[in-house]
């Protein structure tokens, strides 16, 4: 019995090892922050976070991926976004990603930090979605915006990638592929890490 609990030990050490990031163990879950609240003059709904499969909430975790504090790693296969803080820790939240034929990998920076931004559907998502076409010249900020409370706008080498991290009134799409591509946070949660990350944190999707 003992050295079956120290092969999984060991097994989970090496599997934490491989992917950078602790999905075991959180240090701290912060389920209770996902209440209502007045943002900008903006009432802000309360989540029925009890919905919400616990492992996407908001919480710190060990992490061990040798990139720097001030870090955003986006998994997009466990769904997960991690802002990498000191001492061997990040803070993992759940999100929603791209959609099949909508994925994206790569490295980026945020250039830019907007807070209730107005969101602007790009002409080929109208050409896809005709109904979208009222938002043409701009969809005003408010709690049923597409982009929520806030969003990091990323670029790259070439400029803006067009991708967002952003937040969603649809708490129900996170741990879910169904955006146009963009990295989708719990308003409550955008909101945090808006807080913590800096114009030029430097953006890895994997």
């Amino acid at each position: 019995m003992q050295m079956k609990t120290l092969a999984l030990a060991v097994g989970l050490a090496l599997a934490t090892a491989v992917s950078g990031c602790s999905t075991f163990g959180p240090y701290k879950v912060f389920s209770s922050d996902y209440g209502s609240r007045t943002d900008a003059g903006y009432r802000l709904p309360s989540i029925p976070i009890y919905k919400v499969d616990k492992k996407y909430h908001r919480q710190i975790v060990a992490y061990d991926g040798g990139e720097k504090p001030g870090t955003i790693i986006v998994d997009t296969g466990e769904k997960h976004l991690y802002f990498v803080l000191p001492d061997g820790e990040a803070v993992r939240y759940g999100i929603g990603v791209g959609r099949e034929g909508f994925e994206w990998k790569g490295t980026a920076r945020v250039a830019a930090k907007r807070e209730w931004p107005v969101w602007t559907p790009p002409a080929e998502m109208i050409r896809r979605q005709p109904e979208l076409a009222k938002f043409r010249g701009g969809m005003k900020p408010g709690i049923t915006n597409a982009l929520g409370a806030r969003a990091l706008y990323l670029y790259n080498k070439r400029g803006d990638t067009g991708y967002r991290l952003h937040g969603t009134p649809e708490w129900a799409s996170i741990g879910k592929a169904m955006s146009s591509g963009c990295i989708r946070l719990m308003n409550q949660d955008i909101i945090d890490l808006y807080n913590r990350a800096d114009v030029g944190a430097k953006v890895i999707v994997r």
